[in-house]
């Protein structure tokens, strides 16, 4: 950002202009806009890399999971559905006898299992948490470039 220089008495009229130059990236160094919005403990762990390089480098991890995470998606339900198609299939043609009321009776077992370990795993779950958004604000930029490029990568 250049800003005129107010010109002295002693100084000839020119049509050169003369303007001082403001650095703004000294002062973007020492002010990051995150801490304003996170707080003053927040900040990037890989600050010694500029910013481009940590949105580039989230944003390839990130495109780079993303499309894993759609393959491996794609091809679990594939499998799921496939067996589940299969099993409808021998249990119509009758290679299969499903006993439905013992089918409920495990499900429902199951569920109060799930119950009862939910409950206990909740500070766990807390704890993971607290850790992954303090991790976030500490590394907003790459954060933010990972989730681009993993937005990016379910979409390819």
């Amino acid at each position: 950002m250049a800003a005129r220089r107010p010109r002295s008495a002693s100084e000839p009229d020119c049509d050169d202009d003369s303007y001082e130059v403001l650095d703004l990236t000294e002062y973007a160094r020492r002010h990051h806009w995150w801490n304003r919005v996170f707080g003053r403990n927040s900040g990037p762990i890989v600050e010694k890399y500029s910013v481009a390089t940590q949105i580039v480098m989230g944003g390839v991890t990130g495109w780079c999971a993303g499309f894993l995470f759609q393959k491996v998606g794609k091809l679990a339900a594939t499998a799921v559905g496939g067996g589940f198609l299969l099993l409808q299939i021998a249990s119509h043609s009758g290679y299969v006898q499903v006993d439905w009321k013992r089918v409920e009776k495990d499900v429902n077992k199951a569920k109060r299992q799930i119950k009862k370990r939910a409950n206990r795993a909740a500070p766990e779950i807390n704890t993971l948490i607290e850790e992954s958004t303090e991790f976030i604000k500490q590394n907003i930029v790459v954060s933010s470039g990972f989730v681009g490029g993993f937005l990016l990568g379910l979409a390819s």
